[in-house]
């Protein structure tokens, strides 16, 4: 039985166990072609998934009774990662395959009740990527679910240090939970009803999702990042984080702290990032490159302020000035976060 929650609790591990086992075993039915295999990532991946109580509602609900838990329900999303063949196509095989593991995807959603995930990545991708921490978790921490088993699929991807972890990656956390931060406060602002009552789960889980990234930047921008959740903790030293991560392991309605307090916390992060990434030709300096890759993606030039920085910085900019000026996300923000995310 693998360990795929953080706390100790063997019916949420004998579940994704067999979670895994009920997907592998319809991928494999598939017969995809050039897909080489799957294994589990994220948080499950490496035994530092959440877990939460069910709902009075449904508790005893029955899917499967070899994955039924009767207390307890998992809380975080599970992210497969499907790897190609070497040499596969990304503009032809990788949509491919994604299409055919999209009905699988949508049904075990459905079972579960958390996203159900796939990434589909070639190897080449892989490589390109691996300095990401994204790949570098993976590589510390996988579940075989379906064709080669992950020492083959990762056997040629290079293992960095958390501590050589380059700056573009405190920037990519920055950017991404500032976003959910925006996101959060358009939906408190917003309408509630009976589908979407408020507070919800949504703001929460941003706003604590905030903390930790606001942290974790920080520990990359200081050549501090470590591989477990725990150690970054400790590192970190930040009773709010602490919190935080409980929350991640098991959820509670509430939020940690307000939406005015994550955004002091994200702004104070933002400002020693950036001041850690100006002497960063690689991640801040102005290259035509940069624009070329702007303007083929966005057909534009954006704003002149910018031009030549790299995408994610730039869009990293548009966020910082939305949640300083406390605003909301604009249409056309979000479709660069989308685009360059």
């Amino acid at each position: 039985m693998g360990r795929h929650v953080a706390e100790d609790i063997p019916e949420l591990d004998r579940y994704v166990d067999g979670t895994c086992a009920a997907i592998g075993r319809e991928i494999e039915a598939l017969g995809i072609p050039r897909l080489a295999g799957v294994v589990l990532g994220g948080g499950y991946g490496r035994g530092e998934g959440g877990a939460k109580a069910k709902l009075e509602s449904e508790v005893g609900e029955r899917n499967d009774s070899a994955l039924e838990t009767p207390t307890l329900t998992l809380s975080n999303d599970m992210d497969f990662f499907a790897i190609t063949d070497e040499g596969a196509d990304e503009g032809s095989d990788v949509p491919r395959i994604a299409a055919s593991l999209e009905p699988i995807s949508r049904k075990w959603t459905g079972k579960t009740g958390i996203d159900i995930d796939f990434m589909v990545r070639t190897p080449w991708r892989i490589r390109h990527d691996e300095r990401r921490i994204m790949i570098q978790e993976l590589l510390r921490g996988y579940f075989d679910v379906e064709g080669r088993k992950g020492e083959e699929l990762f056997a040629e991807v290079r293992r960095h240090p958390a501590e050589d972890l380059p700056w573009g990656e405190a920037a990519r956390l920055l950017l991404n939970r500032g976003m959910g931060l925006l996101l959060a406060k358009s939906r408190a602002e917003g309408p509630s009803d009976a589908e979407s009552p408020k507070p919800d789960d949504f703001i929460a889980r941003n706003i604590n999702k905030c903390v930790l990234g606001a942290g974790d930047a920080l520990l990359v921008a200081r050549h501090g990042y470590r591989w477990r959740a725990l150690d970054r903790a400790e590192a970190i030293g930040d009773e709010l984080y602490r919190k935080a991560l409980g929350w991640k392991f098991r959820p509670l309605e509430n939020a940690v702290c307000d939406w005015e307090t994550a955004r002091g916390i994200w702004l104070g992060a933002y400002d020693e990032v950036m001041a850690a990434g100006a002497g960063n030709s690689e991640a801040c300096g102005r290259t035509l490159f940069n624009a070329a890759r702007w303007l083929v993606r966005r057909r534009s030039l954006g704003p002149v302020a910018t031009l030549g920085l790299t995408p994610e910085v730039r869009v990293l900019k548009g966020v910082a000035g939305a949640i300083r000026a406390r605003g909301s996300v604009s249409q056309a923000l979000r479709r660069d976060w989308e685009v360059f995310n």
